[in-house]
């Protein structure tokens, strides 16, 4: 006589063996990602780009940010699988029944967490294994740079910045107003698909940035965003590109083409900071080729007083040997975060103080760049110059 297995119990045993089924493959592709680039290149250029021809395009029939809605419901599931885990456990020390819809709330969250890890595994934490940009397109040339070198590319783009500063539109306070643009067919388009364009001519010289691109959305949450210093955010949830509205416009190109980089699989910051440039500055449209300028003037500032300090004599001879441009005033007063007005704003309504959500978004960045493989976590965003070097290099074909 053969005793025939309840079907409640032979569905449970079946979703478990599916659980740890995907459980396994969410590690394995991860193992994997960590011990082989060629693994991982093939999956970049074969896979990942399904995601967003598909859930990409879904998500971007929306025309809010449908990431930053799934981060909300998140911790609304994770609030309420706490509650629950806690009324369970407090259940079996009182020795009483645990409620079914309990139990079963707290299987849903298992199921939400491990799609959670494969989703994270799948768009984002292989991107970290992947050829670099520097890899697949700089192969060849110099990795070490002299000072006047350095400064051709630093006053190259000084002087850039120095001129677009006087073409673009201004309003009766000065700051920079962006009227539209143009298409490549000439109509009239917005800073959005402006961004797209400029995305997909650089994918004609890149073959890893050809595609699709969704238009870049606007955060509803930008104040809290400004207070955690940032510019933009990727959603490998919903393969969006996201911006903060509330940045000073000059940000804004740049910034929508930096996020671009990433739904092409371009995950290391240094690197989309670098595609962002290149998209910008190559644009017929002052506006984003200004903003180009700007992104990166920072990084080579900063350089630039560094070897100042650490080297005086050769920074006096360099400079003796290159010049120095001087940058304008307009330039600085171009080259912020946020306007004084905005920020009085931002403070005077936040919930926290912006110090603290500051250090909180620095230490979430720093943990996730060192837990995949990014030795000096944050230190890693100023490496667009060596790119920005390395690029120029192979313009000007220095030995």
């Amino acid at each position: 006589m053969t005793i025939k297995t309840p079907k409640s119990s032979r569905v449970l045993q079946r979703r478990k063996r599916n659980y740890i089924g995907i459980a396994i493959v969410t590690v394995l592709l991860n193992g994997i990602s960590w011990n082989s680039t060629v693994f991982c290149d093939i999956y970049v250029k074969y896979v990942f780009p399904l995601w967003v021809n598909t859930y990409g395009r879904f998500t971007g029939c929306f025309p809010f940010s449908v990431g930053e809605g799934l981060i909300f419901v998140g911790l609304a599931v994770l609030g309420a699988a706490v509650v629950c885990g806690m009324a369970a456990i407090l259940l079996r020390i009182l020795r009483k029944r645990v409620p079914r819809w309990m139990g079963g709330y707290l299987r849903f969250f298992a199921w939400v967490l491990l799609f959670v890890c494969l989703i994270m595994t799948l768009n984002c934490f292989m991107l970290y294994h992947v050829s670099t940009f520097s890899e697949t397109y700089l192969s060849g040339t110099k990795e070490e740079y002299t000072l006047e070198e350095f400064l051709q590319l630093r006053n190259r783009v000084a002087e850039r910045c120095n001129d677009l500063a006087g073409q673009v539109a201004r309003g009766e306070d000065g700051r920079v107003t962006y009227p539209g643009s143009v298409s490549r067919t000439g109509e009239l388009v917005d800073m959005q698909d402006k961004a797209r364009e400029e995305m997909a001519k650089l994918g004609e010289r890149y073959p890893r940035l050809k595609g699709y691109y969704p238009r870049p959305k606007p955060l509803y949450f930008s104040d809290f965003m400004c207070q955690q210093y940032t510019l933009g955010w990727y959603f490998p949830f919903s393969m969006e590109a996201n911006y903060n509205d509330v940045a000073y416009v000059m940000n804004l190109p740049a910034t929508m083409c930096h996020e671009l980089a990433h739904l092409k699989g371009f995950i290391y910051e240094d690197e989309a900071n670098f595609i962002g440039y290149l998209a910008c500055v190559q644009s017929d449209d002052i506006y984003f080729e200004y903003s180009g300028y700007l992104s990166v003037l920072g990084y080579l500032e900063r350089d630039l007083d560094r070897a100042a300090r650490k080297a005086p004599e050769r920074y006096k001879a360099a400079v003796e040997t290159q010049g120095l441009v001087q940058i304008t005033d307009a330039v600085y007063r171009d080259d912020i975060f946020v306007t004084d007005e905005e920020w009085a704003r931002i403070e005077e309504k936040a919930l926290f103080r912006t110090e603290t959500v500051s250090r909180a978004a620095d230490t979430f960045v720093d943990t996730t760049l060192k837990v995949n493989g990014v030795a000096d976590g944050k230190v890693s965003y100023s490496r667009v110059v060596e790119l920005m070097l390395r690029y120029e290099s192979q313009l000007q074909g220095w030995k």
